[in-house]
């Protein structure tokens, strides 16, 4: 048992696939779900303080390498335009809204994306995690209703 959450904690560590992914693998072990949402909700913010004080420097530092140059360039870039894509969208709303962009369930719309964003905007670092963790709490809430089959069972509703 301790073995699958530490397999949970770990999944949930993962970019891209995050808690997104975790939450999922935790049901198909048989685990539950209470748990296993708060294991994912700690693995998942574990990477964030290292992302927002480490990735900027290693990517600008990257970015002329001969080997990684170019996966370190096209984080960078991504990294900033989803940053300056949001600052302007949100304007004085960008806590709220990088709470909404970590707290959708989408590949690339995480806590990594979203503290990497945040650092190449230079956004404070008591608010960057304060709003990474409130979007990683609503994605965990999203991924575990659609786990648990609400959204399934709501949609045989409305098909009748």
């Amino acid at each position: 048992m301790f073995g699958s959450y530490l397999l949970v904690f770990f999944i949930s560590m993962v970019p891209l696939i995050e808690l997104r992914g975790a939450i999922p693998v935790s049901r198909g072990l048989g685990l539950p779900l209470t748990i296993s949402y708060v294991v994912s909700i700690v693995g998942n913010m574990v990477p964030v303080p290292f992302i927002y004080l480490f990735a900027r420097r290693f990517l600008e530092w990257g970015a002329d390498k001969k080997l990684i140059g170019v996966p370190c360039s096209f984080f960078l870039t991504k990294g900033k335009k989803a940053g300056e894509k949001l600052r302007k969208t949100a304007g004085h709303g960008f806590f709220l809204a990088l709470a909404l962009f970590v707290g959708i369930p989408l590949p690339g719309t995480g806590a990594w994306t979203g503290t990497l964003a945040a650092s190449l905007l230079d956004m404070d670092m008591r608010q960057t995690v304060a709003a990474v963790t409130a979007g990683v709490l609503i994605a965990g809430i999203i991924m575990a209703l659609a786990s648990a089959g609400v959204f399934g069972a709501a949609g045989a509703v409305f098909n009748k």
